[in-house]
Formats: structure tokens, sequence, C-alpha cells
């Protein structure tokens, strides 16, 4: 009997766990090990905060997932791996045994890149931790207003797309639920979407004033309780600071011994297996494919899904891998509030409702896939 560990819930494991669903594997154990029962599709989360959904329709629930696959789920923390026992271990400790590995557990957020970050920042990461946070400053923040308090500011740092679409969810959400507050975007000294093209970056410096949200074309260099610290020298006042900046590498790949690129992301090839360790493989933010690096976005992590199933299932037949290239384009709809979006694709965008719709329908219908 072989086993195989699925280290984290990843968009990518989604995909494999529905795979092995359809396609059993005879003589094959499979573990799921994910910290949380539930993977938020990430797409969807800024139209939560945005009031346009309910947070049970933005997630995928994995342990029904995991029992169509015949798997075994463990809601844990992966904090230790022994690949030389192959051996994963649980923050409790627990062993978790495989023949073969396959990681998505994500990026982090480094939680000290930025001092005073830990201490009176919201982090985006882990999104769980986000959601169980938000309704409570709503709460208060709505409350304040109804007291007839002055108008509060929130500051969101970082000018990535999560961040992007973050401070204009929220600004939308104050403004219908008549809260009154100023809502400002610290993007960085690189700007707004620094990753996307001239035409889409035009496109949001326009929106965001008109949808409230001042942007701070700067790096924050601390944070206070009140206050975020700008690398210029200045100073803007911030009762409420959330911090999307971007995906940091798990310490845990790498003390194992694992290959990893400059940023400590974990090293695979063409094959999605690790360049030095060919037992395990990896998907999606928390890994960089050798020759062909693309940004940490949940756009590469979905469509790696299949290559990934694909490859397991050969690997655990003994047959031969398939080689799989990401895209070098990938298309982007980014929310921008209300029920309006922007779309990037190679170079072109385009913006309107019609785009929020169809960037409602292709999440909605991901969701669905796997929730029934």
């Amino acid at each position: 009997m072989k086993r195989l560990l699925l280290a984290g819930g990843g968009h990518s494991h989604v995909f494999v766990l529905d795979a092995l669903a359809r396609e059993p594997l005879a003589d094959v154990e499979v573990t799921v090990v994910s910290p949380f029962d539930r993977q938020v599709y990430s797409g969807m989360l800024p139209g939560w905060i945005a009031g346009h959904y309910e947070i049970e329709q933005c997630v995928i629930p994995l342990a029904p997932l995991a029992q169509r696959a015949n798997a075994r789920f463990v809601q844990a923390h992966v904090a230790r791996l022994d690949l030389a026992a192959r051996v994963a271990y649980t923050e409790a400790s627990e062993p978790l045994p495989f023949d073969v590995i396959s990681i998505a557990t994500g990026p982090v957020m480094n939680l000290d890149a930025i001092p005073g970050l830990r201490e009176h920042a919201i982090a985006l990461r882990p999104i769980e931790s986000l959601i169980r946070t938000w309704p409570s400053v709503f709460a208060q923040l709505a409350a304040l207003a109804q007291a007839g308090e002055e108008a509060v500011t929130l500051t969101v740092l970082g000018g990535g797309a999560g961040g992007v679409e973050l401070a204009l969810a929220i600004a939308h959400r104050m403004r219908t639920a008549h809260v009154p507050a100023r809502v400002q975007l610290v993007t960085g000294q690189p700007g707004l979407l620094p990753t996307l093209a001239e035409g889409v970056r035009r496109r949001i410096a326009r929106l965001a004033p008109a949808r409230g949200v001042r942007l701070i074309e700067d790096d924050a260099a601390e944070i206070t309780r009140r206050t975020v610290l700008l690398a210029d020298g200045g100073e803007i006042a911030s009762d409420v600071t959330i911090a999307a900046i971007g995906a940091a590498a798990a310490e845990w790949p790498r003390e194992a011994g694992l290959a990893a690129d400059g940023r400590g992301f974990i090293a695979i090839d063409e094959r999605l297996q690790s360049i030095s360790h060919p037992f395990v493989f990896a998907a999606g933010d928390c890994a960089s494919m050798v020759g062909h690096p693309r940004p940490k976005s949940g756009v590469y992590a979905v469509r790696a899904g299949p290559p990934l199933a694909l490859n397991l299932l050969r690997h655990l037949a003994g047959q031969r891998l398939r080689r799989y290239r990401p895209q070098r384009v990938a298309l982007y709809l980014i929310s921008t509030g209300p029920k309006h979006a922007v779309a990037s694709w190679d170079g072109l965008s385009t913006v309107g409702r019609w785009v929020w719709r169809w960037k409602d329908r292709i999440d909605r219908r991901f969701v669905a896939r796997y929730s029934r």
C-alpha cells in the first residue's frame, strides 16, 4: 500500500481530490492535512468584504471533498518535515508518514517585514484570520458612526491585486452601510499593480479616488497603533491597518532540506516535482518553477491543479510524468468595489459591470464544482 500525503488544502489540491474522487486509486492510502476544514476561494473574498456574498458562498468544504476521494482528513498545520524518514509532523507532533507528498499550502505573510505589523495590523493571510476579524472591526466602526464619532481611517498596505481589491471593497462596504470612513491604500514605491500592464494601472488609478480610496505611492516603514510611518519620512493617520503586502515562503520546507529559489519558495521542475527530492511535488503559491517564474496568484494555482493530479497519479503508478509549462499570460479580473470589475489580458484591458458578471459566473462555478 502506497501512502500519498496532500499537505495543504490549496486550490491545486482541491482539483487533485476531485480527480481522486472521479478515478480512485487502488492500493493507495491518501491523507489530506490542512489547518482549516474549508478552502476559501480567494477570488471571492473581496466580494464578501464588499457585501455581495455570504461567506458560505465563498468556501469549499474540505472534509466532504476528502471523503468523496476516500481520503483521510486531518485538520492541523504541517510544522516539520523529515525527508529521510518520509514523515511530516503537525504542530502537535502527530506523525504523518508518506511515500509521496504533494505540497499546496499557499504562501504566508512575513509579519516582521514592517516594524509594528505583527502588533498593530490585521494580516490578510491566513485568510481565515481576516474572516474572523473583519466582522467585529466593521461592527465597531458602524457603532462609532451611530454614536456620532468622527470618520475613522482605514489603511490597506500593498499595491498588488489583493490590496487593490481589498481597499476598494472596504470603501464600497462603508459607503453602502453609511459608515463614514476614509480609506487609503499605501501601494509601496513600485506603485499600483506593478506586474500588470500600464493600461490597467491607469484605469485603477482613475477608479480608486472616484470610489473613495486615496492612493499613496510609498513604502510603509513602521506601523503604530494609530499611524503608519512612510519611507519618505511622512506619517499618516490610521485607525485600522490591514496588510496585504504579498506572498512570503513558509520556513519548514526549506528547513527540511528541500531546494528553494532565492525567496525561499519550493523549487520545482516542469513535472511539478521538487528539483532535489523527486518524491515531493508542489504547486501553487508555495512553489516556484525553475525557468518559468510566475506571479503568486490564484490564477496559476488553479491552472496547476490538472497537471499536478495527472503527475501524482502517474508517479504512483510508476508511469512517465508529463511536462507542464504555466501559461505566460493570465487573465486577471479585478473587482473594484461595487458589482464592477476590470479585465486584464496581455496588455489589453476593459472595464464594466459585465466584467463583474463574467467574474461572478467563473467564481461561483469553481466553488460549486467542488462543493456538491
